[in-house]
Formats: structure tokens, sequence, C-alpha cells
């Protein structure tokens, strides 16, 4: 592999490298070397953070044996699986390099980027988002939901979210101790991304396929995640539901003007029991699912008031930058 030359303003001393892992065994021992190689060739002061969130293989075995091996290895094995917003987060606050990319442990990430994304911090950007081109492995509703997901997410929003971005980054070291002050619980990545500002430059990529088996996140962990993203950084389920309502009540009254208005001036027969009963059920419907969206931002206050940590820490293993690489 070629040796990197800064082009830009900025030098870089240290970089770091954030990599959740979930039943990945079968890719860290390929990817994980892969991923160290192209570091090393950027800057010799080199460390990368694989998160175990709660794996059931054979992960954490394997990266015990990689840290062995590779003394910038540091493996952060989570006690359980608290999902990959908090396994970023864990990561995050376990590297000390002057710029930290993210990436995925399944060798969908290019490296072949890493070095346009440094040099674009180089030259000002405080972070450097990959956006991918297309969805072509994904199916049409997963596709057709994503489209939605970002039009409510950024609808009337003073903060907007890039589409089709992913975690797959480079980010200032002033950026990471931003998100690492952001206090709040449920974490949405994306939107923090986005919340904390700075000077952003987007990348163009097209994912890889997979080192290794399929992928644990599918479109019910994109859905969930979704109604997390729009709980945590959106108003517009409740928005829609007042629109709604109020559309109805300007409906009723319009309609029930209409039936007086054809009683008194037609002399035609009030409509009666179907249509109260299709009436009631209506609104009931509204009120219901009214009462369901309240009951999810309820509930996310309810989680964030408990305080509880964002992760647990069953063990650690490895050094990643030495103590005079940290000082830098």
């Amino acid at each position: 592999m070629t040796e990197y030359k800064p082009t830009g303003n900025r030098t870089v001393s240290t970089i770091s490298c954030v990599m959740p892992a979930y039943n990945e065994a079968r890719n860290l021992g390929q990817v994980v070397p892969h991923v160290l190689a192209a570091l090393t060739a950027l800057s010799p002061g080199v460390e990368m953070v694989v998160v175990n969130v709660g794996s059931r293989d054979a992960t954490a075995q394997v990266l015990k044996d990689l840290c062995a091996k590779h003394p910038q290895l540091v493996a952060v094995n989570l006690s359980r699986n608290f999902g990959k917003e908090p396994a970023i987060t864990a990561g995050l606050e376990n590297t000390h390099g002057d710029v930290v990319f993210i990436m995925d442990a399944d060798g969908q990430h290019p490296t072949d980027l890493l070095p346009s994304m440094l040099e674009k911090w180089e030259h000002g950007s405080d972070v450097v988002y990959a956006v991918r081109k297309s969805r072509d492995d994904q199916s049409w509703l997963h596709i057709a939901f994503t489209k939605l997901f970002y039009k409510l997410i950024n609808w009337r929003s003073r903060v907007k979210i890039p589409a089709n971005a992913g975690d797959f980054r480079l980010m200032d070291r002033q950026v990471v101790d931003a998100l690492i002050s952001m206090p709040e619980r449920n974490r949405f990545m994306k939107g923090l991304y986005a919340w904390v500002g700075f000077k952003s430059t987007a990348i163009d990529y097209e994912p890889l396929q997979r080192a290794d088996g399929q992928s644990h996140f599918g479109f019910r962990g994109a859905l969930s995640l979704a109604v997390t993203g729009l709980l945590a950084f959106s108003v517009a389920p409740l928005r829609i539901v007042s629109y709604f309502g109020l559309f109805l009540a300007l409906a009723a009254m319009g309609y029930g003007a209409y039936v007086a208005f054809d009683y008194f001036w037609n002399g035609a027969e009030t409509p009666g029991f179907a249509t109260i009963v299709v009436g009631m059920m209506l609104l009931s419907g509204i009120q219901l699912m009214s009462i369901g969206i309240l009951a999810e931002y309820i509930g996310r206050i309810y989680e964030e008031v408990k305080q509880r940590p964002t992760y647990l820490v069953q063990s650690k293993i490895g050094l990643g930058l030495s103590k005079t690489e940290r000082m830098l």
C-alpha cells in the first residue's frame, strides 16, 4: 500500500477507528487486518476500537486473538446487546486520535475512500460522511420507507439530516468530544451527527459485498431505528395528528352544517344509526392513534429520567495508542 502524503493545511498525528461488531466472528479476521493496514498507510499513530455488542458467536475470542497479534487493536466487550448506537458511543468514548473513522465490521465500507476522506479533513472539513449512491441491494419496501423517513424527519425541521448517509464517516476530535458530551440515552447517531453541526462534506460511495455471512440489521431493525429517530429529532408525528384532527373537525362542522341545511331547507330526514357508528369508530381510531404517539414520546422521557447508563462494559482488551502518541 502506497504511503499517504498530506496535501492540506492540517496534518494528522494520530488516527482512531471505531467498529461495532455483532456476531462477526467470521469477518473480523479478514476485515481488521485490512482496515489496520489502510489506516497505518495514513499515519503511524493508529488505534482501532472494535466494540463487541453482546455477540453470541466467537466474536469475543476472535478479538482476543487479534489483540495479541495487533497492539493497535482495542476490544471493548459490552455486557449484552445494547444496540448499534450505544456501541458507537462506547467506541467513541474509548478513542484518542486526532480524527476518528467509523466503519462497519462486515467489510462493506471500502478502505479506498479513507485517503480521500482524510484529504478533505486536511482542507478544513470537520466531518466527512459517505453517502450511498444506490440501494439496489434492498427491497422496494425498504427503499420506499427510507425515502418516507427522511421526508418526515426533515419536514419543517431546523436540523436537516442528509439522506442515505450512514455511520461511515470521518470526524475531527472536536466533533467526537461534542458527541460524547451529549447526555441523551435514546441515541440516534445520524441525528446527533447533524445536530452538533461543524463543517461537513459528503462523499459518494458504493457498498462492497459482505466479507461473509448476512447482515444482522434488516428491515425490522431499520424500522425500529427510524421510530427512534423520529421521536428523538422530530415532532412530525404530533404535527400530523394535529393537522389531521383539525381537518376532521372542519369536515365534521361542514357535514353538520350540510345536514342541518338539508333538513330545514329540503325537509330531508337526518341520517341515523349507521352514520353515528361510523363516525364514532373513526374518531375512536384517531384518538387511540394519538394516544399511542403521545405514549411513545412519554416512554422516551421515562427512559431518559431514569438516567441509566447507555451501555455497560464487561471487559476491555488492548492498549491502542501509547501514552506518548496520545500526547502528540
